[in-house]
């Protein structure tokens, strides 16, 4: 039996939102607003859990807070939340994303998803509504891979998500980030040296790690 929201086993140190909510996710896609790239300013969004904020140290450690310092006069916003699974990234994409008007948005997560054994039919799906939607608003997406954690099975199960959005990605064209490249040494063992001791947050050299696998030309 899969773990109700309340038992759901969050990454530790990490807050859930939404809670008991179900509301209609087609209900809602039907009110946004199209809207296309201009060649104002670039403004990036990054939507995600924890591993985008930069816990436990804040957005300060975080690699989106690195990325600012290659990307000139470009606008970053951090929009991770401790905790949130892609069902609930994309509950807040109107607020988070949309609401903002950017150029690009970055998605990545879905670790707390499989602690909470959400099936893989259904973070897929999420992935592909979020991407569907800030595109039929006119923003360009970026994916990025869900990191390494310190435990056997779980990472089988991120294994799979991860070849699914590789594919998912060269078919639809779309930049992908292969974070989970920084936490693996060449035989395909985790570095678990790069982790805390929760085994799922990336230390400061795990974020500094994930900035440099980003090709910056993906935001051109």
């Amino acid at each position: 039996m899969s773990p109700s929201k309340e038992e759901c086993p969050r990454i530790k140190g990490d807050v859930p939102e939404y809670r008991g909510m179900s509301p209609s996710i087609e209900g809602v896609y039907r009110v946004y607003e199209v809207r296309e790239l201009s060649d104002k300013r670039k403004k990036i969004v990054f939507l995600g859990d924890s591993i985008t904020w930069g816990f436990p140290w804040g957005p300060e450690c975080s690699w989106v807070h690195r990325l600012q310092t290659v990307l000139g006069d470009a606008e970053l916003i951090n929009q991770g939340i401790n905790g949130n699974t892609t069902y609930d990234m994309l509950r807040r994409l109107q607020r988070s994303v949309l609401d903002h008007h950017p150029t690009h948005v970055v998605i990545s997560g879905c670790i707390n998803d499989v602690l909470c054994a959400e099936s893989f039919d259904r973070i897929t799906w999420n992935y592909r509504e979020m991407t569907t939607i800030a595109q039929a608003n006119g923003i360009k997406v970026v994916l990025g891979t869900p990191t390494a954690v310190d435990d056997p099975y779980l990472e089988v199960l991120l294994v799979r998500i991860r070849e699914w959005m590789a594919q998912y990605a060269a078919e639809n064209n779309i930049p992908l980030i292969p974070f989970h490249q920084a936490f693996f040494d060449e035989k395909g063992r985790v570095i678990t040296e790069l982790l805390l001791a929760d085994g799922g947050h990336p230390d400061k050299e795990g974020y500094r790690l994930m900035f440099e696998l980003i090709d910056t030309a993906i935001f051109d």
